[in-house]
């Protein structure tokens, strides 16, 4: 299958230092590759892939000091759509700029909602441009959108398998980690509280954005002045993995509705638990007792702890390859592509025509069928 991969251009992929949404472009791109597809990403000029790189920009947006990005996302499209004939699916991981600009290829194209979609100035755009093929990464994240959203699937993210090395053994016993960002939403007092309440150190390896500055002086900071609390600052992806691998826990105390939490299976790669508060996605990508404990309440985050010190970490392994490995997030947006491709909608939504049953369009394109347009 020719398929296109389209990136933001905020970070390269995989991201330099930040990027959550690029980081998961990659292990697909990579994958997909992998399983032999021909695969054209186009991403900025730095990015490192198997695929073909289209260059878009010399280097990631952000780092290049480049603040508004729209005028970059729009050359890139601009050059895309005139390529399109290329592809058999284009598949763009951007907020919007691309749902007016390739309405007349909804019938091959999908968007993967990377963030949190209740925020209310997109609105005007899920609601009128509802034929876009929409692909959610929780079940939870597709809450706010408009009834008429044209949802294709729910593939929830994965990452290769060797990426979180599986660690059977936490040095000393293991600790709790608290991994990302300092932020109200993030909870990392609950952390502190859960950790000085157990009597469990607690690592916090997290960055302090210049909007949460204030909240890191004023709350946080002074939490860490305690024994059992270390805060250690951002680390990179090799420190990562060591850091995940010797926690007894990850703490993940959120208090908003998170799209999805790739910490959660980065941890469970490593073979650590995860304490999680029953908040957007967290029910779906944690089992209850098996890859860690889902809980609504300080005393059961607390409760928690000896729990996860008794549970299996082969096990906790064992549940992150079935489910959110790399190999079959890839393998589940194949078949969603090709689910696409057959017209297998109830209605893949174009103005003025619409999808009839599968059969060739202009000829099979790399024996992928099309489905037929018919005006209405």
């Amino acid at each position: 299958m020719r398929i296109a991969q389209v990136a933001p251009l905020a970070e390269a992929v995989p991201p330099k230092f930040y990027g959550g949404t690029e980081r998961v472009v990659s292990w697909l791109t990579e994958e997909l590759v992998r399983q032999g597809h021909d695969v054209t990403l186009f991403a900025s000029g730095d990015s490192e892939t198997s695929a073909k790189l289209v260059a878009c920009c010399p280097e990631g947006l952000r780092l290049a000091g480049i603040r508004d990005h729209v005028a970059s996302h729009l050359a890139m499209l601009y050059h895309l759509r005139r390529r399109a004939d290329e592809f058999d699916v284009i598949h763009f991981h951007i907020d919007l700029l691309q749902y007016p600009l390739f309405e007349e290829f909804n019938h091959k194209c999908v968007t993967t909602l990377h963030g949190r979609l209740d925020v209310p100035d997109f609105m005007p755009v899920y609601r009128t441009f509802t034929g876009m093929p929409l692909v959610s990464i929780s079940d939870h994240q597709r809450g706010p959108m408009p009834g008429n959203a044209n949802w294709l699937q729910t593939i929830h993210h994965g990452l290769p398998a060797e990426n979180c090395r599986f660690s059977p053994n936490p040095k000393d016993g293991g600790y709790l980690a608290f991994l990302g960002r300092i932020s109200p939403e993030k909870r990392p007092d609950r952390a502190i509280e859960i950790a000085k309440a157990s009597g469990v150190k607690l690592k916090i390896a997290a960055k302090v954005d210049k909007a949460d500055q204030e909240y890191w002086d004023e709350v946080i900071e002074p939490m860490t002045h305690h024994p059992l609390i270390e805060y250690i600052g951002e680390i990179n992806e090799d420190q990562k993995h060591e850091f995940l691998g010797n926690a007894l826990a990850l703490a993940f105390p959120i208090d908003w509705p998170e799209p999805f939490g790739l910490v959660m299976i980065e941890a469970m790669s490593a073979g650590t638990p995860v304490i999680a508060w029953r908040n957007g996605s967290v029910p779906e990508v944690i089992k209850d007792g098996v890859s860690g404990v889902v809980v609504e309440s300080m005393d059961e985050a607390i409760a928690a702890v000896e729990t996860c010190k008794a549970m299996s970490r082969e096990g906790v392994r064992r549940y992150f390859e079935t489910r959110f490995t790399a190999s079959v997030m890839a393998r589940s947006y194949v078949a969603a592509y090709e689910s696409l491709l057959a017209g297998d909608l109830d209605a893949i939504k174009i103005p003025g025509l619409t999808i009839g049953a599968p059969a060739a369009l202009n000829g099979a394109t790399n024996g992928v069928s099309h489905p037929v347009l018919r005006a209405v």
